[in-house]
Formats: structure tokens, sequence, C-alpha cells
């Protein structure tokens, strides 16, 4: 399996899409198959595909049988072949289509985004057809570590090669904390020496103000 551009990815998960909302419609012609790729709900990240450049994925997918032109009509119309292909269920099907579509998600977020496309009895049976997808040879999906606050971790697919993620912020080392608690100490100290030169100051200008006051030896 060689690893899909992403425009290639977008008009595939189009497809699997279209293919269950609007089946009426389905297969898609080019003008369809290009708005869908352009819409700008359901979509991440959102892209704008021209005609040319639709076309030319399109023949570089038939040529790897993962597209079909249907034949018989005026009008060159479209559908995916992603199950015979990769010999994949419908409900993995679904799960990658909603990866291409929308970018890495938890599974309750697949379960919930992809419930036109296959209906999950639970997010526990999300999970074992993404594992699947996961101990493949290659793999065609992996789940990511946790990010610092997040409750669950997400998913993402490898369609497209190595996912381009955005880094995340290194957990702080222990020493990163000894390091703080010694400048917080050094603030706390510098801090009590200055006002312990402030109260000494003070005693002093109140024994000058009491020698001022008390009366000469010898005078009334």
């Amino acid at each position: 399996m060689r690893s899909l551009t992403a425009v290639e990815a977008r008009i595939l998960g189009v497809l699997v899409e279209k293919q269950a909302t609007v089946p009426d419609t389905y297969p898609l012609s080019l003008n369809a198959l290009v708005a869908g790729c352009n819409q700008k709900t359901a979509r991440d990240p959102v892209m704008i595909i021209g005609d040319d450049a639709a076309l030319q994925a399109i023949d570089a997918l038939r040529a790897a049988s993962l597209v079909v032109e249907s034949s018989g009509s005026r009008v060159a119309r479209y559908e995916h072949n992603l199950a015979r292909a990769w010999s994949l269920p419908g409900a993995s099907v679904a799960l990658l289509a909603v990866l291409m579509l929308r970018g890495p998600q938890t599974a309750a977020e697949l379960r919930a985004n992809g419930e036109r496309l296959h209906r999950f009895a639970d997010i526990s049976s999300v999970e074992g057809f993404l594992d699947e997808l996961q101990a493949k040879t290659p793999p065609y999906v992996r789940k990511l570590a946790r990010a610092p606050g997040e409750r669950e971790a997400r998913w993402v697919h490898l369609l497209c090669g190595e996912p381009a993620l955005p880094l995340l912020p290194a957990a702080p080392s222990p020493d990163d904390g000894l390091q703080a608690a010694a400048g917080e100490l050094a603030a706390i100290r510098a801090e009590q020496a200055r006002l312990i030169a402030q109260v000494e100051e003070l005693r002093a200008a109140v024994a000058r103000l009491a020698a001022q006051g008390q009366p000469k030896e010898g005078g009334r």
C-alpha cells in the first residue's frame, strides 16, 4: 500500500461519506466530488481542490484500484473500492473515512462523527476495529499519546504517511522542579534581608527621635 496524497485521501473520504449520506446521487460526478472535497463543514483541514487536481488524483486512485469509474453515463461518475482493494469490513472503511475527513479524533468522537456511515454499538466496538487497523502491516492507524489535559487519546490515520502533528510541551523533569524551588527560596531570602534592613533603619530613626526629645543636662 503506497502513501496517499492529501488530495487522494480527501477524495476517498468524500466518496465513502457520500455513499452513505446521499445514496441517490452516488456514484458521484466530478462536480459533486469536488464540492464535497471543498465543503467547509465536517472537514479538517478545509481544502480548496480544483477540477484538474481532482482528476489527477482520481487517475492515480483508479490505477491503484481504489476508485472505479462508472460506465454507461454521459457524465463520468466515480465510486470508491476501499473494502475490496484493502480487504476491510465496512466499519473499518467508515473509521478511515472519518479520520481522512476530520483529522485526529478520540474513539468517542469517531463514533459520533461516523454515525451516518456506520452505527457502532459502543465505544469499545470502535476501539476494537481501530486496534485491528493498527495491528496491520503496515498499520493503517495509530493511537497517539494522550496530551496533557486530555482525558482520552486520539487516533490518526497513516494513509498519507507519518502525520505532521504539533509538538507537545515536554513534561517537567524533577530537576526543573528543584531549580524552581531553589529560585523561590533565594527570592524569599532576599526579601527577608530587605525587610530586616528596613527594620534596622526604623529602629535607628526612632532612637534619633528619642534622643532629640530628651532635655539637656542642667537645662529646664
